[in-house]
């Protein structure tokens, strides 16, 4: 946000008019509380009385607040826009396929909420058990939803490994707490019912993306904990997870609160996601991981990946650096994949949508096909994708993304 200019010169009026009020730091809070549009007053209220008198600076400044977050929010709504409309050969087609193939079994029941659901993206080939990746969908806490892993899901189920998209509350449907519980829901159907639709139970990764990424690694770190704990009541084990694929994650809120702030996800919205301070602390597995109450827990956890862009502004690629070192510290297993030059979507939408054989599934299917002979001689001689968008049309959404 541009700051605003002060003119130099001022009318006499102003000029010999007393300084102004120290703020007091109960004032400094009372700003900080504010919420997110404050109000715009009429033109009744912003006089008082009879004389002419304005009002209080609060409410010309709140009219200013207004303009400057309407301007910034409609500039990043175009962007959107022209964003989606380039790439939208692509979701066309993917959107084609989400809701017309065979192969997606759309909705599937997990839990008692009513964004309890699941998609499945099932292999052509049905021989034998797949492997199986349970993902959870970002949207920065307030738009994620399940067909988000459509492109994924369609990708990996052509390589031979089902998909399973799992969909959780968004704010304010539900805050953190809630997220983390859908999700763990949805992983324990997987790991207790995905036999049934020719999945491998002792083959199931866990994986995410943005925000989703640090739902799944809090719901994975959450039950790492329960198991360490004596009597806690499972319906799912981390014993079952073969590994965790983290895509452009967050995973310390302490130090992102500010940068989501000035990325437009405002400091108030962010903390009623995060159920307040001690949540950003709580909801953090970068902090969790080494605490030294759950430390042992780190011990369970298995094989972690994380992915990220260097030129990721949305969330930057040190999160996931950090992460990484701090989950090093307390003896896990990790590796970081960083890819440079990559955005916040070029690893997940623009490069699949692309065609042809893209870093990050290579790396996934690699890895999940380690030790399979007969998988990865299989996968070898597959076709590669095909392309979706012209590359023009990608270059164009790479320079207007809002992300």
């Amino acid at each position: 946000m541009q700051s605003e200019l002060i003119p130099r010169s001022l009318p006499p009026a102003e000029r010999d008019s007393p300084p102004p009020t120290p703020v007091s730091s109960a004032e400094e809070a009372a700003v900080e509380r504010r919420p997110f549009l404050p109000r715009v007053f009429s033109s009744n209220e912003a006089v008082a009385g009879g004389g002419g008198r304005r009002s209080p600076p609060e409410s010309l400044a709140g009219t200013r607040s207004v303009e400057t977050v309407g301007y910034r929010w409609i500039t990043k709504f175009l962007a959107l826009a022209c964003y989606a409309m380039l790439l939208m050969p692509g979701f066309l087609q993917v959107g084609y396929y989400y809701f017309f193939s065979s192969q997606v079994r759309r909705s599937v029941v997990y839990g008692e909420q009513p964004r309890n659901r699941l998609d499945l993206y099932l292999p052509t080939d049905t021989s034998g058990r797949k492997p199986v990746v349970a993902f959870v969908t970002g949207g920065a806490w307030i738009i994620g939803y399940k067909a988000w892993g459509a492109l994924l899901g369609k990708r990996l189920s052509e390589r031979g490994i089902i998909v399973a998209c799992i969909d959780y509350r968004n704010f304010p449907q539900g805050t953190i707490s809630d997220m983390v519980k859908d999700a763990s829901e949805g992983i324990s159907f997987v790991c207790n019912n995905i036999a049934s639709f020719g999945g491998d139970p002792n083959r199931i990764y866990l994986a995410g993306q943005s925000a989703g990424a640090h739902i799944a690694a809090c719901t994975l770190l959450n039950q790492a904990i329960k198991e360490c704990g004596e009597r806690e009541n499972t319906t799912w084990s981390v014993s079952q997870i073969k590994a965790y694929f983290g895509l452009s994650g967050g995973y310390n809120m302490l130090k992102l609160v500010d940068h989501f702030h000035g990325r437009g996800l405002y400091r108030s919205i962010f903390l009623s996601i995060m159920e307040g301070e001690e949540g950003l602390k709580k909801f953090s597995p970068e902090i969790v991981v080494q605490d030294l109450r759950v430390r042992h827990a780190a011990s369970l956890l298995p094989q972690i990946i994380l992915f990220h862009g260097t030129s990721d502004y949305s969330i930057p690629s040190d999160a996931s650096k950090n992460f990484a070192d701090a989950l090093q510290s307390v003896g896990a297993q990790v590796t970081l994949v960083l890819y440079e030059g990559k955005t916040h979507t070029d690893i997940f939408l623009q490069d699949p949508l692309r065609g042809g054989r893209d870093e990050l599934m290579e790396y996934i299917v690699a890895f999940i096909y380690a030790g399979d002979a007969i998988s990865s001689a299989k996968d070898a001689v597959a076709p590669p994708a095909r392309r979706l968008v012209p590359e023009f049309m990608l270059q164009l959404a790479r320079r207007i993304s809002p992300f």
